[in-house]
């Protein structure tokens, strides 16, 4: 039997795995955008100089030889659901890796990948598992299609940073979300003044509640970079390249680089053409599953949209860490053990800049009904935690913790047992996740205040 895998990433990577811990079929793992699987989330630290591309790679070149998962890279030019075959692009080729005599004897691996020519560019599959993953979202302005205007998701995304930063000083930054702080922090560090266009009142204010955005805010307006509130990008005006934007305040700002970070969304758009039923919305429908409306047809990861979505979740979760449950689950089924997707109580974790954040459960930017809060914010330290309880019942609900960690486990099992919001507040330092010699919290009703 052969499984198809369309994508690299995290969610396809991780079923591959999981797949072949578990059976013996033919894995083939189709990417026209590396060679090897690698960590997107650290894209920023290569760029930053901190990482180079080869520490973002979490397997060893020769890890996927010696578990035979055969790697292709290719664009994928039509997919013909009721033949079960798949046309690939006319340059693909298979990634392979021949150990030298020198890494044969001291077990060093430095860098020996072979690339081979794929004969026949139609493949066959017994099962299809799609993981595709997310593009940035990019709007419709006059002026977008000039050079020095992109997004930040893919390799290629780097690459062409780090061209089209060469020797500017300012840049511009359209959306107030996690990608756009990436970005920002990512051009600090290079010296290029840089100006976020947030179209809320503070920073992620339709996600987070108002004592965190402006705790954000303030922490990233500290590291110089200039915040323009409740203004929207108009245009992007220049020649062949981007010399300035126009905002809706009727400002116009100089600048050599248009960073779009204003969401993302699945990758489907190769899909959209194929003449087949597969069933696609805003992304690849599938049942708790992860299967589609065919049969022997699968997607995971960033692409997908839940018909039924889990409780506490939503239809389009695009996170790294549902991305491998989804790939684990999708192994289970696909080997014999038929799985639903369960994710369990929602988690996020970023940082800003070197603010870090947390969330576990349910905390909206705004108080449902039938919900208290506490929330305790440093007097004088940029430290908040957020605890969000049923009025009634008095069952937690949800944390936020920003400038302090905490442990996972302890949220999650408060939330899934509905654990009373004073017996929280009493245990709160079972929580806490702070490392040794970091300052430890304690909460509680009456003095909230250390």
């Amino acid at each position: 039997m052969r499984i198809v895998i369309v994508g690299n990433g995290i969610a396809g990577i991780t079923a591959a795995r999981h797949i072949r811990k578990q059976s013996d079929v033919e894995i083939v793992v189709i990417s026209k955008e590396t060679d090897h699987f690698f960590s997107r989330t650290a894209l920023m630290y290569v760029y930053m100089g901190h990482q180079q591309y080869h520490h973002l790679k979490p397997y060893e070149d020769w890890f996927w030889d010696k578990n035979r998962i055969n790697l292709y890279r290719a664009t994928v030019e039509n997919i013909d659901f009721s033949q079960k075959t798949i046309t690939l692009s006319a340059d693909s080729y298979q990634v392979t890796y021949t150990p030298s005599l020198l890494e044969r004897l001291t077990k060093v691996a430095p860098k020996h990948t072979n690339k081979q020519a794929i004969t026949s560019k139609v493949l066959t599959y017994d099962k299809l598992i799609l993981a595709t993953g997310s593009v940035p979202r990019m709007g419709d302005w006059e002026g977008q299609s000039l050079s020095g205007v992109q997004g930040l998701y893919s390799y290629q995304d780097l690459e062409l940073l780090e061209k089209n930063t060469a020797g500017i000083s300012k840049a511009v930054i359209v959306g107030g979300g996690l990608i756009g702080v990436e970005l920002a922090e990512m051009l600090h560090t290079r010296h290029i003044e840089v100006t976020m266009l947030v179209r809320e009142k503070s920073y992620w204010s339709s996600v987070l509640p108002k004592e965190e955005s402006n705790l954000v805010t303030k922490h990233i307006q500290k590291r110089g970079i200039d915040l323009r509130f409740n203004t929207k990008l108009k245009a992007i005006r220049g020649q062949r390249c981007v010399e300035r934007v126009e905002t809706s305040q009727g400002e116009r700002i100089d600048c050599q680089l248009v960073g779009l970070a204003i969401g993302v969304v699945p990758n489907i758009s190769f899909l959209s053409s194929n003449t087949t039923a597969l069933y696609l919305n805003k992304g690849i429908v599938v049942n708790k599953y992860l299967e589609t409306n065919l049969s022997d047809v699968y997607a995971i990861g960033d692409c997908v949209e839940h018909q039924q979505p889990p409780e506490g979740r939503k239809s389009i979760e695009q996170i790294w860490y549902t991305g491998r449950i989804m790939g684990e689950t999708v192994a289970q089924t696909i080997c014999g053990n038929r799985t639903a997707y369960q994710p369990g109580v929602f988690f996020n974790s970023a940082k800003f800049f070197d603010l870090e954040y947390q969330t576990y459960g349910e905390v909206p930017a705004s108080l449902p009904e039938g919900v208290s809060t506490f929330c305790w914010q440093h007097p004088t330290k940029e430290v908040l935690i957020r605890i969000n309880y049923d009025s009634k019942s008095g069952a937690v609900l949800g944390f936020n913790a920003l400038g302090t960690r905490l442990r996972h486990a302890v949220c999650e099992g408060w939330i899934k047992e509905k654990r009373a919001i004073e017996e929280v507040l009493t245990n709160f330092q079972q929580a806490n996740f702070d490392p040794e010699f970091f300052e430890k919290y304690t909460l509680s009703h009456t003095s909230p205040s250390l």
